[in-house]
């Protein structure tokens, strides 16, 4: 991609996104999302007047006068964005992929905490951390997470040396050949993403993890990053993922893994089989993150991803107003 096109790319969800923050998220998120509460500051002289609950025993033991701890109320937040590169978001049926939904996403959250002036930070992972940003405020750093997560790429050698680029992803009809490189972003490994997370950040965080959630055994690792930070999980699904066209035969590519599977879309029962099946997993997803105490967010990369969002701020702010 151009460095002309991925400005305009990057200008365009910024007008978007910006507007929709301004006009539809204004507000959900500061009520949603709170600070770390308050934290010691340090202790003074008491004065008439005073809370006695605040009186500071062990210095006033040790000083012979009354003493309080102070406190001050911390109110920024660090909004930590972890966006799965891994090959297989960058399938997209419609007019956009999944990557490029999750590009949005970050921009309505990035552009929702600059403008609580919360820091915002963003990790870049597939089968390895391909990029971290730490997290930093400020309208220039959300523009450069937004970019990133729309346009790194990983590059792996080819056999003349030179780097190969991950092509977008498409159906094949049946018959059809088209040559597919090895990337070094090929594979997801969600459980290594949390575990440099929790090496990474020492104080709370709000950490949105994005991905298709094609990974196994990581609900532990995220279980155990949801015990230090606020975790939520966002799945992003593209409608052909979900429901198969009638168009015959096709050869259908796992871009995680290379495999080839031949589908004959042609068959009413595979078809039927098939949509049983993709939905069943968004059930089991959202039932496991449910048990683990996960908050879950569910994204059509064809549709909004401003709705599901203020949707979920809604959904928190009932939980919260308990």
């Amino acid at each position: 991609m151009l460095a002309k096109d991925i400005i305009q790319r990057v200008r365009e969800i910024q007008i978007r996104t910006g507007r929709q923050v301004a006009d539809v998220l204004a507000g959900q998120y500061v009520s949603v999302f709170k600070g770390r509460g308050v934290e010691f500051d340090e202790v003074r002289p008491y004065v008439p007047g005073d809370e006695i609950r605040m009186i500071d025993w062990k210095v006033t033991a040790r000083m012979g006068a009354p003493y309080i701890k102070r406190f001050v109320e911390e109110r920024q937040l660090t909004l930590m964005l972890m966006a799965d590169i891994s090959a297989s978001q960058d399938f997209g049926s419609s007019k956009r992929s999944k990557r490029e939904a999750a590009a949005e996403l970050c921009a309505l959250l990035a552009f929702s905490a600059t403008r609580n002036d919360d820091k915002v930070g963003l990790t870049l992972f597939h089968g390895e951390i391909e990029q971290y940003i730490p997290a930093r405020k400020g309208q220039k750093h959300s523009l450069r997470v937004v970019r990133e997560v729309l346009t790194h790429e990983s590059t792996v050698a080819g056999n003349n040396g030179r780097p190969k680029k991950q092509r977008r992803l498409r159906w094949l009809p049946f018959g059809k050949r088209r040559s597919w490189w090895r990337t070094g972003r090929q594979s997801t490994n969600i459980a290594g993403a949390m575990e440099f997370l929790l090496s990474v950040t020492h104080r709370k965080t709000v950490c949105f993890v994005v991905s298709d959630f094609f990974d196994d055994d990581y609900l532990r690792s995220m279980q155990m990053a949801s015990r230090k930070h606020d975790v939520i999980a966002v799945l992003i699904t593209d409608p052909r993922e979900l429901e198969i066209p009638s168009v015959g035969l096709l050869n259908v590519l796992d871009p995680e893994t290379g495999a080839m599977l031949q589908v004959d879309s042609g068959s009413s029962a595979a078809r039927k089989h098939f949509r049983k099946q993709t939905q069943q997993r968004i059930k089991d997803l959202e039932q496991r993150f449910r048990s683990a105490k996960i908050d879950f967010i569910h994204i059509d990369a064809s549709g909004s991803v401003v709705d599901p969002l203020a949707q979920f701020f809604r959904m928190r702010e009932r939980r919260h107003g308990r």
